[in-house]
């Protein structure tokens, strides 16, 4: 059990859940406690041990699955429900290899009738052995084989014909046609129908999952099963359901950020020495200033200025760190943003008057807010206007932010325009959403900016930008 659990917690760490020493431990000492043959009590119990984050709840529970599927699925009995009849009429059910083979004997038609009574009768007793028999059916494990087995649900569950199955349970159980159904009571039945379908496919993961583990370990399934954390979804190349949920991770972090930024600047720096203050405190030890007593730092904030491109490939980004920056400019003395694509134009005040990131961005779009001629990537021409028409604003508090992935199509890149930035600005620093392995690879340019910048950083995912974020002062 002790190695099974550094299994599931090895897994965790290596998709990125942090579990720190402690939190083993305690794990370890809590197992002394529950009956872990009880496969809920023992997943509330390590869930509430080595999960700190809501969001990492998803990729625990499927490495749980993984890790502590096998009793779990071996002890489950196989036989039907009290009030279902198999198919030579006997209800109830004898032992498991008994009714395996009843139900190897149906017919595809008759199979499928019977799972429709068994999700509409919600028994998950009986639903089991129905399960086992479609994987059974529908697909060929091979041992060995290095897959995660999607493509083997995907397969029994478009066996059952998913869609059909969902109008089946939404139909009325009692008399009278469908139509005499009330609104509310046809969307109720709709939503049960589609939370029973969901159950069966979830059973059907399940059941795959476990007859992998058997072939190939826990730790081989994990592998090819891995998911990236919400917070490490990358910005470009997420799905658009990933990316909507990373709403949900950003809107608690500015306050954290900023918190983080103050008690470091009052941390990170002494004030002038209080002359007047030490020599009293020297008077314990005989006029000797042992301890010097500085006042009270008060650290000037500076000035952030963000230039970002919105650019099809890489808008996803610049939309989250627009809102990330915005959100924390209490901690700064300003935030300017300047959006670009061939053109540039400031939307600092389209930031403050929008209630959110997307009404900000739907207002940015309507107004062709940075094209200036074809609206396609055009670096050198946005940073030359940038300097012409804002450089002079730029000042010694400045720290000027570019977001962007330095792809010009193979327009004059004209570096020379950020080093003169550069030279006003206390710092410059260049966001990357790129992997760094496609700098300056096609039309990428980033070496020849890199060189007029204090910092060029990759920035592909929440986890990266609130890292770069925290060093920010």
């Amino acid at each position: 059990m002790l190695s099974t659990l550094e299994g599931l917690i090895a897994e965790l760490r290596a998709i990125g859940v942090p579990v720190s020493t402690t939190e083993t431990i305690d794990a370890a000492h809590a197992m002394q406690h529950i009956d872990v043959l009880d496969r809920a009590e023992l997943k509330s119990m390590l869930a509430s041990t080595l999960v700190k984050n809501h969001e990492h709840q998803l990729a625990f529970d499927t490495v749980f699955d993984l890790f502590f599927s096998r009793a779990s699925a071996s002890a489950r009995p196989l036989a039907p429900a009290d009030g279902i009849q198999d198919d030579l009429g006997r209800s109830g059910g004898p032992p498991g290899s008994t009714t395996k083979s009843h139900l190897a004997a149906l017919g595809d038609l008759a199979l499928r009738e019977l799972l429709i009574t068994v999700l509409g009768a919600n028994d998950e007793l009986a639903l089991h052995p129905l399960v086992v028999e479609l994987v059974d059916r529908h697909t060929r494990i091979e041992p060995g084989q290095p897959v995660a087995g999607t493509f083997h649900v995907f397969r029994t569950f478009r066996a059952v014909d998913p869609g059909d199955l969902r109008e089946r349970l939404t139909r009325p159980v009692g008399p009278g046609p469908q139509s005499s159904l009330t609104l509310l009571k046809r969307r109720l039945s709709s939503e049960k129908a589609d939370q029973k379908v969901e159950r069966l496919r979830q059973a059907i993961e399940s059941e795959v999952r476990r007859r992998l583990v058997l072939d190939r370990g826990a730790a081989a399934v994990a592998r090819s099963l891995r998911q990236a954390l919400p917070e490490d979804v990358d910005f470009l190349t997420g799905s658009a359901t990933e990316v909507e949920a990373l709403q949900a991770i950003l809107a608690p972090l500015p306050g954290q950020l900023a918190g983080k930024l103050a008690e470091r600047r009052r941390r990170g720096r002494n004030g002038h020495l209080d002359f007047r203050r030490t020599v009293r405190a020297s008077m314990s030890t005989g006029g000797v200033p042992v301890r010097p007593i500085f006042r009270r730092p008060h650290p000037n904030k500076p000035e952030l200025i963000v230039l970002a491109d919105i650019s099809g490939s890489v808008a996803t980004f610049a939309r989250f760190t627009l809102q990330l920056a915005h959100a924390m400019r209490t901690q700064f003395r300003s935030v300017r943003s300047f959006v670009f694509i061939d053109g540039i134009d400031e939307v600092t005040a389209v930031l403050a008057d929008s209630d959110n990131i997307v009404e900000a961005a739907e207002r940015i779009d309507a107004r062709r807010s940075g094209i200036w001629l074809d609206g396609r990537s055009d670096y050198g021409h946005a940073l030359s206007t940038f300097r012409r028409e804002w450089g002079d604003q730029v000042s010694s508090r400045s720290i000027v932010l570019v977001l962007g992935d330095a792809r010009s199509n193979y327009r004059a890149a004209s570096p020379e325009n950020l080093e003169a930035i550069h030279q006003r600005a206390s710092r410059v620093y260049w966001l990357n959403p790129e992997h760094i392995a496609a700098w300056d690879d096609g039309d990428s340019v980033m070496s020849q900016y890199a060189a007029h910048c204090d910092g060029v950083f990759e920035c592909r995912n929440v986890r990266q930008l609130k890292k770069f974020i925290e060093q920010l002062d």
